[in-house]
């Protein structure tokens, strides 16, 4: 507190006091409308913060002077509480945790960075202003989308911070920390495209549905595409678009992959991928604009399911292992022309293992421009598959979308080959 000017000091204070009238007029619109009796509001706020500030000013080493006075304002906070008339409703906790926050704004203001502050003041406003709507969440949210959450939680908050950043065999460079990474970096996205498929306020025949089905999973966008036109028995314009637009969008998913582990890697790699995204883009509008009026039978909505299954996350861990595993050998024994092999097999299958794996150098000993050739390989094997599987699921009706998707793969395999003879 000796570092601070006098002038800096009533910045502070008045800093504190404002900040508790914008609390206090928000306390008043939501808790003081109905019921006058409530403690707290315009007034008591900016006194409890500026009694707060001056009890720690007078004693800041042990804030003693701070501590009687927190004591005292939560025993009689637990006095109005249990002061409550048995006929009228109980109190909500709210209204003395406000009081007891506006009480801390005081020496927060103080000794911590404003932004601190200001950051607790303005989110206790959101939250009391939020009151209904927050509320309303407990008939919105079904009670396994709070399990789904809890399952990312203890991704992301136990089991990557317990993993050793260490490496633990010599058939991988990869350490089990990045491998675990590799894992949330796939989940996080494929939740998000999940949330988004479920809650955005999306019509089932807009392109954009089959945007976010790709982003999720463009391999099962394009099986569940394929056999809706099979079931309409007849070549749908909508539905071929939202093929090929799912696929153009797994480019822009590739390069957030790459980009989270290896920045200089995705510059390099990104021109290609921002192409064949554009040429699959271009494709996409033109099949939408070829139906003049959408169809009502064209649902482009893929239903997602749940990405965060914690076996299936251990299951894709041992797959990039076994994988980096693999390229060690592979690369070894038969050099690049093997990498380049095995990501043409890898990509008929699921693309992401591999590409996390190149993200994160498991496979050395090769230049940035050879490893975005393999990438373009395996993506554009990926694509050959997806073709097969509209033929497969879809019939003759998904022969267009099938020849865009071929198309593409050809667009990618020539892109490979400028990395490797021309970069």
């Amino acid at each position: 507190m000796t570092a601070l000017s006098p002038l800096d000091l009533a910045g502070r204070l008045a800093l504190a006091v404002g900040l508790a009238v914008f609390l206090g007029l928000t306390f008043e619109e939501v808790y003081k409308a109905a019921e006058r009796s409530s403690p707290g509001g315009v007034r008591t706020f900016p006194l409890l913060a500026m009694c707060g500030a001056a009890l720690y000013l007078i004693e800041p080493h042990y804030a003693l002077a701070f501590t009687a006075g927190l004591i005292g304002l939560g025993a009689w906070l637990h006095a109005f509480i249990r002061a409550a008339p048995p006929h009228r409703e109980a109190p909500s906790f709210v209204i003395p945790a406000s009081n007891l926050l506006a009480y801390v704004l005081g020496p927060t203001a103080l000794i911590e960075p404003p932004w601190l502050a200001v950051a607790l003041a303005v989110t206790a406003v959101l939250l009391l202003g939020a009151r209904k709507r927050l509320h309303s969440l407990i008939r919105v949210i079904p009670p396994d989308e709070l399990s789904t959450a809890a399952k990312f939680l203890i991704l992301t908050g136990i089991i990557l911070p317990l993993v050793p950043h260490e490496r633990v065999t010599a058939l991988t460079p990869l350490t089990p920390y990045g491998i675990w990474l590799a894992v949330v970096a796939i989940c996080a996205l494929s939740y998000f495209s999940y949330l988004l498929q479920r809650y955005a306020p999306i019509r089932s025949n807009a392109l954009f549905a089959a945007v976010l089905g790709g982003a999720y999973s463009s391999t099962a966008t394009t099986v569940v595409l394929s056999k809706r036109l099979r079931d309409a028995k007849a070549a749908s314009s909508e539905v071929s678009a939202g093929i090929v637009a799912a696929t153009s969008v797994m480019y822009l998913r590739l390069g957030v992959v790459v980009a989270i582990f290896d920045r200089g890697f995705a510059l390099q790699l990104g021109p290609a991928l921002l192409m064949l995204w554009a040429a699959g883009s271009v494709l996409a509008i033109y099949e939408w604009k070829r139906a003049k009026t959408a169809s009502a039978d064209s649902n482009l909505a893929v239903e997602p399911k749940n990405p965060l299954q914690i076996p299936t996350a251990f299951i894709f861990a041992v797959l990039i292992v076994v994988i980096s595993a693999v390229s060690e050998w592979v690369k070894s024994e038969f050099g690049q022309a093997g990498i380049f092999a095995l990501s043409a097999v890898v990509g008929a299958t699921d693309i992401d293992p591999f590409v996390l794996n190149i993200a994160q150098g498991g496979v050395s000993g090769m230049s940035i421009p050879d490893l975005c050739a393999a990438v373009l390989i395996a993506a554009s094997s990926n694509n050959v598959a997806k073709a097969a599987y509209a033929i497969g699921f879809g019939g003759a009706a998904a022969r267009r979308p099938a020849l865009m998707l071929l198309a593409l793969s050809a667009l990618g395999v020539s892109a490979a080959a400028i990395y490797v003879f021309y970069a």
